[in-house]
């Protein structure tokens, strides 16, 4: 990975990253999010990466705990990926699933709030709901990223969140909207719901 390919910002004790990538290749992170299917199994885009490289037990392990619902956070463990864990969320079917936004919000903050609970200090996350699931890359890159910095005030185990991203767009996407963000809220604490309400 070149350094071109890393931005990195600090927020509060909070280090935040976009990084472009294989979200089944992220060495030294607790834990991985899954952009999952309802029944957790095997899918395309990042379900199918990280099943591949996790091996079968992570969809036998996951067979148990589904379905879960749009917006929902499980947590199962990381079998031969190089992450002891695997937090699987269920994203939005744009056009589909209504809100969206709160739900992709939820995906996010569940995610977190599972690390959290564990006392994960790393997790890295996808673009979740941005491939098949159609949702607008800009749109869901607000939606994701202020949904986290909402939670930072909240993190107290978390030091490093990730966001592992396919592609050079979808890299310049998120950080033109992260420094948005950040811009509007300087000198600001984001609150607990979010830094944009999510509707």
């Amino acid at each position: 990975m070149e350094e071109a390919d890393l931005i990195r910002r600090e927020i509060g004790d909070i280090i935040l990253e976009l990084t472009r990538g294989d979200i089944s290749r992220q060495q030294g992170f607790d834990a991985v999010v899954n952009a999952a299917n309802a029944e957790l199994r095997i899918g395309g885009g990042v379900a199918g990466a990280l099943h591949r490289a996790a091996g079968p037990g992570l969809e036998e392990e996951a067979r148990a705990i589904a379905p879960i619902a749009p917006g929902e956070a499980v947590l199962t463990s990381g079998h031969a990926l190089p992450n002891p864990w695997v937090i699987h969320v269920l994203g939005p079917v744009y056009g589909q699933d209504k809100p969206e936004k709160r739900l992709l919000a939820s995906c996010y903050r569940e995610a977190l709030r599972i690390a959290e609970t564990e006392g994960f200090q790393s997790v890295a996350f996808p673009a979740i709901s941005t491939g098949a699931f159609g949702y607008p890359l800009e749109s869901a890159a607000r939606v994701a990223l202020g949904a986290v910095l909402g939670m930072v005030p909240e993190l107290t185990s978390l030091g490093r969140i990730r966001f592992v991203l396919y592609d050079e767009r979808a890299l310049r996407a998120h950080a033109k909207i992260l420094d948005e963000l950040m811009g509007a809220e300087e000198g600001q604490t984001p609150g607990p719901s979010g830094s944009q309400p999510i509707s």
